[in-house]
């Protein structure tokens, strides 16, 4: 709905201006035309344009056949109210994509200053790929929303340098939306330069499907960065997340936390997606530095578990990396999932185990093909030690508020760090028929960063305050 002066009122008040007897009447200008226009209920096959702004109410369709394309440069806001969710429906697209000069920004309809977690439901896509579930259902939306299918090639859109702030909400315990939320996405769906920030649940969670993704950062999420369950089988390269110290959920916060399925029932397929490239700046830079008690684990490998994660460090958390379950110890050391090639930098403990899994058996894997390295102690050169990797100890978010962390901080490696080189595609995980040709394999580095910042120019680590009205 469009709020637009009447053409039929300013006709009459122009006329009335010839009839007052004047030689010369005074012109009437008409109000400019309002540009926020409101999005509610299911959305009929139409382009966003970025000459105006737009207010989701409640959720918000792209029902199947549907296509939705928004502009580079146009910005959608979230009414808190009402909930203001985007939901594209199985069979139904969106064409999300911004350029690295005008992004898409996705964001709370709250006042620049007064925006915070949770003010809108975030982005909800759902697909047709396998998932290992029976017709599962999206968590957080009413009616029910249902995804997947046998169509791992579905799409269901393209999305490309897209911001969503402020996302996510949990409706009640373990009933939430996120800030992105995919549900039996395909791989036809593009999907690359992406960031959630400041989001009230998980930054990106996978329920199955078979999506690939490259450049996506998760920014002092509440809940986990990278979240994947019910047979996640796709890749993603090149990703990045910084935790808030004081961010954390009451159900654990994590770096990954990963599973296959809501109990550890052997369903398949298993939670397979592969991840390479990855840096995670977790919620303590240093030992000592005072967290919140509900951040937990780097990695948190839950419930038959496979995903593989290879070419990536992870720093900053109090426990490094858990097997939930002793399915999950089987999983890898099967060669189902592999951890491969990566770096735990970590201040405090290494490794944890439950049910029945053996703490033991977790650290023999982890260290047959990965390094753990410790922090020096708090009075120690920590600082010093980070930047010998090339690891910027200023990204971390722990010294700084939400109002003031940098807007445009730099992440690429410093000059002569030992992440620069050290990447290693050699496993067979990177030779399978659904992964070969996804990973870039002449990257040097290990992380998600060599010499150049990829988030520079389009990525906004600050967006308390500013004013997007045009």
């Amino acid at each position: 709905m469009k709020k637009t002066l009447k053409f039929a009122a300013f006709a009459a008040l122009l006329a009335f201006s010839f009839s007052c007897g004047e030689d010369n009447p005074t012109p009437v200008t008409p109000e400019p035309e309002e540009t926020l226009v409101e999005l509610i209920g299911d959305l009929s096959t139409r382009t966003l344009t970025a000459d105006k702004q737009y207010l989701l109410k409640g959720q918000v369709f792209i029902q199947t056949g549907q296509t939705v394309t928004i502009q580079p440069g146009t910005v959608i806001y979230g009414e808190k109210r009402s909930k203001g969710t985007l939901i594209v429906n199985r069979g139904g697209k969106l064409i999300a994509r911004g350029t690295k000069a005008l992004p898409i920004i996705m964001t709370s309809a709250q006042a620049p200053g007064e925006r915070d977690r949770s003010d809108w439901g975030g982005l909800v896509i759902l697909g047709r790929a396998k998932t290992n579930q029976a017709n599962p259902a999206v968590e957080g939306i009413d009616p029910v929303a249902n995804f997947g299918g046998e169509d791992d090639a579905d799409s269901s859109g393209e999305y490309e340098f897209l911001r969503v702030e402020y996302a996510g909400i949990e409706l009640t315990p373990n009933n939430e939306t996120n800030s992105i939320t995919m549900g039996g996405v395909g791989r036809g769906t593009f999907m690359e330069h992406l960031m959630v920030s400041f989001g009230g649940d998980d930054g990106f969670e996978w329920f199955g499907g078979t999506v690939n993704g490259r450049y996506l950062i998760s920014h002092s999420t509440w809940d986990d960065d990278f979240d994947v369950d019910y047979g996640y089988s796709g890749n993603v390269q090149f990703g990045l997340a910084v935790r808030n110290p004081f961010y954390a959920d009451q159900s654990q916060s994590n770096g990954f936390e990963t599973d296959n399925g809501p109990n550890d029932n052997d369903v398949q397929p298993y939670t397979t997606g592969t991840f390479s490239n990855i840096t995670i700046y977790g919620p303590r830079d240093r030992v000592g530095r005072s967290i919140s008690g509900n951040n937990f684990h780097g990695m948190d490998m839950r419930r038959r578990t496979a995903v593989s994660i290879a070419n990536s460090v992870i720093a900053g958390f109090p426990v490094g990396l858990r097997f939930n379950t002793a399915s999950v110890t089987q999983q890898y050391q099967s060669g189902t999932g592999v951890l491969t090639n990566n770096i735990l930098i970590n201040p405090n403990t290494d490794y944890a185990a439950g049910g029945g899994a053996d703490v033991a058996n977790v650290k023999a894997y982890w260290e047959s093909k990965n390094t753990s390295v410790s922090l020096p102690a708090a009075d120690g050169p920590w600082e010093a030690f980070y930047r010998g990797y090339g690891l910027n100890p200023d990204n971390f978010f722990a010294k700084y508020t939400v109002a003031n962390y940098p807007n445009n901080p730099n992440f690429s490696l410093v000059a002569n760090g030992t992440l620069l080189t050290g990447a290693s595609f050699e496993d067979a995980k990177f030779s399978e028929a659904t992964r070969t040709a996804f990973f870039d394999k002449n990257v040097p580095f290990v992380g998600a960063f060599g010499t150049t910042d990829w988030t520079d120019g389009w990525a906004e680590f600050s967006p308390l305050n500013i004013v997007y009205a045009k």
